[in-house]
C-alpha cells in the first residue's frame, strides 16, 4: 500500500505534540493535569506554561492525531475484507490493554481500537455524509459538555459521595496526592496494581462518559475529511492558508479566554465545565484545523529539512508512542530514576525536548533498514495472521 508522505509528516507532528500534555501526566499527580494547583507550580513560569498549553495544545494535538487514526483506516476500508480490519482493531484493543495495564495508564489505543471497530461499516458514505455526520456528533458531545456543566454546578450545592469522587478526581487533598508520589516513586510491583486500577476506570466509566462521543466524532469526521482530499496535501494553498488563519484567529483566543476564566475562579471545579469543557470542542478543533493547514502547506512547499523527520516519526506512531510509555515512567518512577513529582511543570518540557530528540533520530535511522517500525510490523503480522517482509532490500 502506498504511503501518503503528507499524511504521514502531519501524524508525526501531532504524535511528538501529543507528549506535551502527556509529560505532565508522566512526571506528576494525575489531577495536575487539568489543575496546575494540585501539584508542579501555578504561578509565574510554571503556570504561564500551563496557559500556554491550554491554549496552544490541550486537545489539539489528539484531535489531529483522532482524525488521522480515521483516514489511516479509511485507507483499508476498501482494500480489506471485514475479518482482517476487525482483527486488525481486535489486536489494537489487546495492545492497549496490555499497554495501559502493565505500562502507562494514560493509553489511547483501547478506545481507538474499540471505535475502530464502528467505523467499517461506513466505507460506502461519500465524504460530505461524513463529514456532516462527524460535524452532528462532535456537536452532540459539546451539548453533553455543556448538560454536565449545568448538572456540576447542583452537584456541587448538594454534595455527597458522587461529589465526593469529582472533588478528589479535579482537586484531591494532599494526603491522597502524597499517596500517589509515594506509589509512583516505588517499585514496579507497587505501581502495577494502582495502575491497573487506573487504567480500569479510564476504560470503561470514564470511556462512555467522556472519551466516546469524542473519539467517535473525530473519527467520523476523519474519514470524510481524508476522501475530501484535506490530509494528502491535494487541496489549494488559498484553502490551506485560510482554515489556518481562521482557525488560529478563532481558536486561540478562545482557548485561551476559557483558560483564564478557569484559572480566575481559583480553579473552582464548576467552573471547568463551565468555561473548559463547554468550549473545547470548537476550541480545540479550530486550532487542530490551524495546526493541520500549516504542516499542509510546508508539504505543498517542499520544505523537506522539516518535513522528512515527521514523515519517518509518523511511518513509525505506534513504535513511538509505545517507546516514550517504556522510557518516561523509568526516569520517573522509582523503578528507574525516581524523578516523579521532583520536577516542576515547566522542567517538565525538558525531558519533551529530548524524547522528539530521540524520536527524530531514531525513526530515520530504523526505516532505512527497515520497512515498518517493529510494534507496526507485528501489528501487521497479527492482522494478516501471516509474517510481513521485514527488513528493507538494499540495492
Amino acid at each position: 500500500m502506498d504511503r501518503i508522505k503528507s499524511l504521514d509528516a502531519l501524524r508525526g507532528f501531532s504524535l511528538l505534540g501529543i507528549l506535551l500534555l502527556n509529560i505532565v501526566s508522566f512526571g506528576l499527580p494525575f489531577s495536575a493535569y487539568m489543575n496546575p494547583a494540585v501539584y508542579g507550580g501555578a504561578t509565574g513560569l510554571n503556570l504561564a506554561t500551563w496557559f500556554v498549553a491550554m491554549t496552544l495544545w490541550d486537545g489539539k494535538m489528539r484531535a489531529i492525531f483522532s482524525l488521522l487514526f480515521a483516514a489511516s483506516a479509511d485507507l483499508l476500508l476498501t482494500r480489506v475484507s471485514a475479518s482482517i480490519y476487525y482483527r486488525r482493531s481486535a489486536w489494537l484493543i489487546l495492545i492497549g490493554l496490555l499497554h495501559a495495564h502493565l505500562i502507562w495508564s494514560g493509553d489511547i489505543l483501547y478506545p481507538y481500537g474499540v471505535i475502530g471497530l464502528l467505523l467499517y461499516p461506513l466505507r460506502r458514505f461519500s465524504a460530505r455524509q461524513l463529514i456532516i455526520a462527524g460535524v452532528v456528533i462532535i456537536v452532540a458531545h459539546s451539548a453533553w459538555n455543556f448538560s454536565g456543566s449545568l448538572a456540576m454546578r447542583d452537584l456541587e450545592k448538594t454534595g455527597g459521595p458522587e461529589w465526593d469522587q469529582v472533588r478528589d478526581f479535579f482537586a484531591p487533598t494532599p494526603a491522597s496526592v502524597n499517596e500517589e508520589i509515594r506509589i509512583h516513586r516505588g517499585g514496579y510491583l507497587d505501581n502495577l496494581y494502582p495502575r491497573s486500577r487506573e487504567s480500569f476506570r479510564f476504560e470503561f466509566p470514564m470511556f462512555f462518559q467522556f472519551l466516546f462521543l469524542d473519539v467517535l466524532g473525530m473519527f467520523v469526521l476523519g474519514l470524510g475529511l481524508a476522501r475530501a482530499g484535506v490530509f494528502n496535501a491535494s487541496r489549494s494553498v488559498r484553502f490551506y492558508t485560510v482554515i489556518s488563519i481562521v482557525g488560529f484567529a478563532l481558536g486561540l483566543p478562545l482557548n485561551y479566554w476559557a483558560a483564564t476564566q478557569w484559572a480566575n475562579s481559583g480553579f473552582n471545579i464548576p467552573q471547568y465545565f463551565q468555561y473548559v469543557a463547554v468550549t473545547a470542542d470548537p476550541g480545540r478543533l479550530l486550532v487542530a484545523a490551524g495546526y493541520i493547514g500549516i504542516v499542509m502547506l510546508l508539504c505543498k512547499a517542499g520544505v523537506d529539512w522539516f518535513i522528512t523527520p515527521l514523515v519517518a516519526v509518523g511511518r513509525m506512531a505506534l513504535s513511538n508512542y509505545l517507546l516514550t510509555s517504556l522510557l518516561l515512567p523509568l526516569f520517573f518512577n522509582g523503578y528507574g530514576l525516581g524523578y516523579f513529582a521532583h520536577l516542576e511543570r515547566a522542567q517538565l518540557y525538558l525531558l519533551v525536548l529530548a524524547m522528539w530528540a530521540i524520536n527524530l533520530t531514531i525513526s530515520p535511522l530504523w526505516l532505512r533498514h527497515f520497512q515498518y517500525g517493529p510494534a507496526e510490523w507485528v501489528w501487521r503480522s497479527l492482522t494478516y495472521w501471516k509474517r510481513q517482509p521485514f527488513r528493507r532490500l538494499l540495492n
